[in-house]
């Protein structure tokens, strides 16, 4: 089996022509599809996907990809590739630089490596619990917090909290932090890695924004959690935070 360092390596590569590729089309006029979810596509999202999985395909044949675009393959290997080609497409449509391309990499079923790349802004992390969390290949680290009124908070959009019902309890923490902001999608979670904000809340994550974001955040010293306090990419919601405000955050959100 691989070493976590040797995933990290080949993510960050995959990671990087994928991410380039976005920037063929990104603030070009490009059509947007909505999915059978309503949510929006484009053609830089789908090539993009295939631009990775061509990549991984031809160096491991044999493990399994799982991608937002273009479904699941080798579902039986134990090595899992998790991909999303443009985590924060409504950024992307609407030229904003804050959008990401993620790679996750499960092992028997568990994040071990993951990569968080900003394209338009060239900002490459990548982490892990045994190796640590870099940005563009210097070491990063969450920031101390101890008290939610010195928080930076971070979060995608409002319309999602009030959808999954989580309105009431965001009010109570965005009351209490001293900032709080939308600069969200995995972009947030990259902030919390990289000590420039304390907590990121998504109501709403599948498995393909949250696979990356696990590795990343425990390798800089930080939580990525479920409402329910548990490290886990499958239960459809995720917070990224550190340590000193953990307890309150959770408590809150219950």
């Amino acid at each position: 089996m691989m070493k976590t360092e040797e995933f990290l390596d080949f993510a960050v590569q995959f990671a990087l022509a994928g991410g380039q590729h976005t920037l063929k089309y990104f603030r070009k006029s490009v059509e947007v599809i909505r999915k059978g979810d309503a949510s929006p596509v484009t053609v830089a999202d789908r090539e993009a996907e295939w631009v990775i999985r061509e990549k991984i395909q031809a160096r491991f044949p044999d493990h399994g990809i799982i991608g937002e675009e273009h479904g699941r393959i080798n579902e039986g290997s134990n090595v899992q590739w998790v991909l999303d080609p443009i985590d924060g497409t409504v950024s992307f449509i609407h030229g904003i630089p804050l959008y990401t391309t993620l790679i996750g990499v499960l092992v028997d079923g568990n994040p071990v490596a993951g990569v968080i790349y900003a394209p338009a802004l060239d900002e490459m992390v990548d982490g892990s619990a045994d190796t640590g969390t870099r940005l563009n290949g210097t070491t990063v680290s969450v920031r101390s917090c101890n008290d939610l009124s010195e928080a930076t908070f971070i979060t995608t959009d409002r319309k999602n909290i009030r959808k999954y019902g989580f309105d009431t309890k965001i009010n109570e923490i965005m009351k209490r932090v001293r900032v709080d902001r939308t600069w969200g999608d995995a972009y947030g979670h990259m902030m919390v890695a990289t000590g420039r904000a304390d907590l990121m809340f998504d109501p709403i994550l599948n498995i393909w924004d949250a696979a990356a974001l696990l590795p990343v955040v425990q390798g800089a010293g930080g939580h990525f959690l479920d409402v329910n306090g548990e490290p886990d990419i499958h239960t459809g919601n995720g917070i990224s935070v550190v340590s000193g405000i953990k307890d309150e955050v959770l408590n809150l959100l219950k």
